[in-house]
């Protein structure tokens, strides 16, 4: 039953009643309009008729006598017909019907031919033969439930002839028109029916496939999309097109809160384990003084210095930790023209001054500008050096470089320390990652990616075992001065 309902409630079939009424309509307004004019036509033609045989039989002023001094009936009635000639010539057809009648009103004999019944009855069914033979309308009687058209006609000798002609033809005519015309516009409408329906169901197609697919959708199928069909509709391709591009995003987005939401786990996951080192050392030497454990002054001293330590560790790891979240978020930067060749000689000069063995050399000559956060370039000009202070020995060379190409300026860090693995090479960007256990919290190189990236740029690594590390930074330029 519910199935009926919502089939008698949908589009495709709305769709055919609605065409099948509006033809029904149009027939039956054109078979209306046409049975009319039709019966309004054959009448006219009968009353015209009517009215030529009168003005020929008053036109030639023949008296009742007269007319039966004619010849034997069948003669006259041979004579009747509309090609014959004189006053016999004109009375009506064969089909019709004609009674003489006196001043009252009685039927008459013509000759030798009496007055039949149903003649006697057209007599009957006048009761003012003069008025009517001076009336110029045609007036319409019953005769026996057969239904006629009638006239008269006045004879010299105010005698009065009633001239009927029957209809039966034409209401006959008119019944089998209508007969034919309901036939054939039923069929009419069968035909749009069905054709109506099998086209709906070609056009309408698209959106049950649309249907088909937001189901699949929405129970869990997020690759699916609404296929193309030949010769598709305009209107119905464009909706086909906007939708897949919709879901596409929709799966898109669905993909990126699935990463962004293992990434978070993964990340809490890391912090937790980072956080919990420093904090086991810390209350391991806090556990051990309340217990009385150190008791030289020594102990006590070297427990304190780690416990500063790793506090430090700690709030480094912190501070780090809050530096990606608000990456993470998108902060807005204070950006402004900041020549990124100074402060390339200025992280050079710092690592100079930690390490004063390690050969440091800078190309960066003039001013190379960019639009960007000042500290945030600094942070990743540090993250980098640090990289190469803890990672590689004291004494391997580091080399620093800007350049412009195309209007996009190039920072280029490299040392030529161990390098790295493939394996290891492709996670070097990763949070928490330490290529074979190192030192530091494996965050410094996801600060300068999200710091890059914040800026509208690239960075990539490259490296292999024994060849060192490559850092490359790419930032949009904004012109150079000389400097």
């Amino acid at each position: 039953m519910k199935r009926r309902r919502r089939g008698a409630h949908s589009l495709r079939a709305k769709l055919t009643v609605a065409n099948v009424l509006l033809l029904a309509l149009g027939i039956a307004a054109a078979t209306a309009v046409s049975l009319i004019g039709m019966r309004h036509y054959l009448l006219d033609n009968i009353d015209a008729e009517l009215r030529a045989s009168r003005t020929s039989l008053q036109r030639t002023g023949i008296t009742l006598k007269q007319v039966e001094a004619l010849s034997q009936l069948g003669i006259a009635l041979d004579k009747m017909s509309p090609g014959g000639s004189g006053p016999a010539g004109a009375l009506p057809r064969s089909d019709s019907l004609f009674v003489a009648v006196d001043r009252a009103g009685r039927p008459v004999p013509v000759g030798a031919l009496r007055p039949t019944g149903r003649q006697r009855e057209l007599a009957a069914a006048v009761t003012d033969p003069a008025t009517l033979a001076r009336d110029p309308a045609v007036h319409d009687v019953q005769l026996d439930g057969t239904p006629y058209r009638l006239v008269g006609a006045g004879l010299a000798d105010d005698a009065t002839i009633l001239l009927a002609t029957s209809t039966g033809a034409v209401q006959s005519g008119v019944h089998q028109a209508l007969r034919f015309d309901l036939a054939f516009g039923v069929t009419l409408l069968l035909l749009l029916a069905v054709a109506t329906m099998y086209s709906s169901h070609r056009r309408l197609r698209p959106l049950e496939d649309m249907v088909e697919t937001a189901s699949a959708i929405a129970e869990g199928d997020l690759t699916r999309r609404v296929p193309s069909r030949r010769a598709p509709v305009q209107e119905t391709e464009q909706l086909r097109l906007a939708l897949n591009s919709m879901l596409h995003q929709v799966e898109s987005a669905f993909e990126t809160r699935e990463r962004s939401a293992a990434q978070l786990r993964r990340f809490v996951a890391d912090a937790s384990h980072e956080l919990r080192t420093p904090l086991s050392a810390i209350r391991g030497y806090l556990q051990l003084y309340d217990k009385g454990m150190l008791r030289e002054p020594g102990e006590r001293a070297r427990a304190w210095q780690r416990v500063n330590a790793e506090t430090d560790r700690m709030q480094r790891l912190v501070d780090e930790l809050l530096t990606l979240a608000r990456l993470d978020q998108r902060p807005e930067l204070r950006l402004r023209h900041v020549d990124l060749s100074r402060l390339v000689r200025d992280a050079a000069d710092d690592l100079r001054m930690q390490q004063p063995e390690r050969p440091v050399t800078v190309a960066a000559d003039g001013a190379v500008l960019v639009r960007a956060d000042e500290s945030g370039l600094r942070q990743v000009l540090g993250n980098l050096l640090t990289n190469v202070r803890v990672h590689t020995p004291a004494e391997t060379a580091c080399a620093l470089s800007v350049t412009r190409e195309a209007g996009t300026v190039r920072l280029v860090v490299t040392d030529e320390g161990p390098g790295l693995a493939a394996e290891d090479a492709a996670r070097v960007f990763d949070r928490f990652f330490r290529a074979g256990g190192g030192a530091g919290s494996g965050l410094g190189l996801a600060i300068v990616q999200g710091v890059v990236r914040a800026h509208g740029g690239e960075v990539r690594a490259d490296t292999r075992p024994g060849a060192g590390l490559t850092v490359t930074v790419e930032l949009p330029g904004v012109g150079a001065r000389a400097g």
